[in-house]
């Protein structure tokens, strides 16, 4: 198979499973003196999340109509937002308390560090991993697309600005043309004379 077809599909499919996987639960919590489990998602983990995802589906977009150039430029805007989202993804799986924070803060109403005292345990799910995946295959991808697009075909013709409208070849008169010429007041049997 050709390989800008499953470049842009995986890129695409990398910002879809870090918008998925952000939906999802990240962080499970229990606090002192509780017995309900808490929760948080990953987007409420690190709200960066989702404007990372959409850009990179929005960029699998744009680089099926892109030139040559155009492509090159997504290619290292994909790979840095690939990066970005690793480091986002890594932040959350590294320090699971310090993301839950506002939660605890929301719960406990105490914050900072001492917030942090109140939590019996935590637990991290893989759905941060799984953005983290996500973050580095758009890595992956987006350096294929640096490199390998300056010998995909053209984008096509399609999204070009219109030609001109040519005469013909032949020299004969167009009658449209002669009736556009009269409605401006220009008599067109001036250029045979």
């Amino acid at each position: 198979m050709r390989a800008k077809p499953l470049a842009l599909g995986g890129v695409a499919l990398a910002g879809a499973a870090a918008l998925i996987a952000g939906s999802q639960t990240w962080v499970s919590f229990m606090l002192d003196g509780t017995h309900s489990v808490e929760t948080v998602t990953g987007h409420a983990a690190n709200a960066a999340l989702t404007p990372v995802a959409v850009a990179l589906i929005a960029a699998a977009l744009a680089l099926t109509i892109a030139g040559r150039v155009f492509r090159r430029v997504l290619g290292a805007l994909v790979a840095l937002l690939g990066a970005g989202l690793v480091a986002l993804s890594s932040g959350v799986i590294a320090d699971p308390l310090g993301a839950a924070g506002a939660r605890i803060t929301e719960l406990t109403g105490i914050a900072g560090g001492a917030a942090g005292s109140e939590v019996l345990w935590s637990d991290v799910s893989a759905w941060g991993w799984v953005s983290a995946f996500a973050g580095a295959l758009a890595v992956l991808l987006g350096m294929v697309v640096l490199l390998l697009s300056g010998r995909w075909g053209a984008a096509g013709r399609k999204y070009d600005a219109a030609p001109k409208a040519r005469e013909a070849s032949t020299g004969a008169p167009d009658r449209i043309s002669d009736w556009d010429s009269l409605s401006e007041g220009t008599d067109p049997s001036d250029d045979f004379r």
